[in-house]
């Protein structure tokens, strides 16, 4: 019998959820309050499934967002997530049945890109994304940062108070939403995700850890930074604590309040190790401390992958530090975003048209992805030979356009 892929129903969730559990190698068995809690979360009209004699055999769901490009404007995205093939139905190619899907419809929306967070590498750069944003991690050895032991509170008139999920809650997401309009990269938090992410919703792996919430308030008395860590309980031979924080979400709107954040997660006392979670990899922190070698990085990795759908739309939307005209010649195996196109951009903004002229730049699809944002470098991949010039000197045009002063950061997975 013929793999089917399509739509599920909401008769086929609870089999699409024990899929799913298979295909991210977790106990494949689903309590009903788990179909209950995640149905609610669900738009049935994005959550596919390969059915096989009935049993469904691999999982795909996308679901609206929204993504802060350079400049700030935030583009319609199709969100890809929960994407799995079991063990037995691998390399059959139901992954890009399934992907072809869903590409299609997010063009038909209007989607101007698709999002995704990848767990391998090779994977996803045959349908056409690009890693657009990095991300690295570091563990702090705090007492040999150079910071002060006897801090306690931040200068300039600031303050930081302890909050719980409650507070979280109503603050965080005006919080994330000016936060998100600065940071090209950041993607939109919806209600459910702040509910999940303080207890709330979505816990069933038994592994949730109720964090303690911190907040930065101005001078003014304004909230403009948020904090949330756990901890662990380790003590060595001597009877030292020798206990880890681990922070899970670290937003702030100024350099004073994310300073501020991290002195005080460096300041809990028994805490020796702070472990950064996913930041940007130029992140400030090595460069708060005194001594930065007290950053150790542990983790550098890609992470937002990007999927140009519309090639006009995503263009026209971001800023550009210089001026200057480029003709690129898009190619895209799928057709969805292939063509050549001529842009004209400009610091006081960007115009992008269909064109018949000669190329300047010829490039996948996935490329364009992975310069979009300003993370990669098209002098590199013309180096590399995934960029080819049609015009001697375009990459450093290209260049000197696409990358931004600061890089992508995406704080979220999904």
């Amino acid at each position: 019998m013929s793999v089917e892929t399509r739509l599920i129903t909401e008769s086929e969730f609870p089999d699409w959820l024990r899929a799913l559990a298979t295909g991210f190698l977790r106990p494949p068995l689903i309590s009903d309050e788990e179909v209950s809690d995640r149905r609610a979360a669900m738009d049935f009209g994005r959550v596919r499934g390969a059915f096989d004699a009935g049993r469904c055999v691999a999982t795909f769901r996308s679901f609206a967002q929204e993504i802060t490009t350079v400049g700030g404007a935030a583009l319609p995205a199709a969100a890809v997530t929960n994407v799995t093939v079991s063990p037995t139905h691998r390399r059959r190619g139901l992954l890009s049945r399934l992907m072809a899907a869903e590409l299609a419809e997010a063009k038909e929306r209007g989607d101007v890109v698709a999002t995704l967070i990848a767990a391998e590498y090779p994977i996803y750069g045959r349908y056409g994304f690009g890693p657009a944003a990095s991300t690295a991690e570091w563990a702090v050895d705090v007492p040999r940062t150079g910071l002060d032991p006897r801090w306690s509170g931040p200068a300039g008139g600031g303050r930081i108070d302890l909050v719980d999920g409650t507070d979280v809650r109503k603050a965080g997401p005006e919080l994330h939403r000016r936060f998100a309009a600065r940071q090209h990269g950041a993607v939109s938090r919806d209600e459910r995700w702040w509910q999940v992410r303080t207890g709330q919703a979505g816990q069933f792996d038994g592994a949730w850890r109720e964090p303690f919430y911190a907040v930065h308030r101005s001078a003014a008395g304004e909230i403009d930074g948020m904090v949330a860590y756990t901890a662990d309980d380790k003590w060595g031979d001597g009877k030292q604590p020798l206990n880890t924080a681990s922070v899970g979400d670290l937003i702030a709107l100024t350099p004073t309040a994310e300073r501020a954040l991290w002195e005080f997660v460096c300041s809990v006392d028994w805490v020796t190790t702070v472990r950064s979670g996913f930041r940007a990899t130029d992140d400030l922190l090595p460069d708060l401390l005194p001594d930065p070698r007290a950053a150790r990085v542990v983790t550098q990795a890609d992470f937002l992958w990007l999927r140009i759908l519309d090639v006009v739309r995503a263009l026209e939307a971001r800023t550009y530090a210089t001026s200057a005209s480029l003709v690129l010649d898009v190619q895209d195996a799928s057709g969805l975003a292939s063509g050549r196109f001529r842009l004209d951009a400009a610091p006081s903004g960007a115009s992008c048209a269909p064109c018949a002229g000669p190329a300047d730049l010829t490039l996948d699809v996935r490329e364009l992805g992975a310069l979009y944002l300003g993370d990669a470098s098209a002098v590199r991949l013309a180096a590399l030979g995934r960029v080819e010039e049609g015009r001697a000197g375009a990459a450093a045009v290209a260049e000197g356009l696409f990358r931004t002063a600061r890089r992508p950061w995406c704080p979220d997975v999904f």
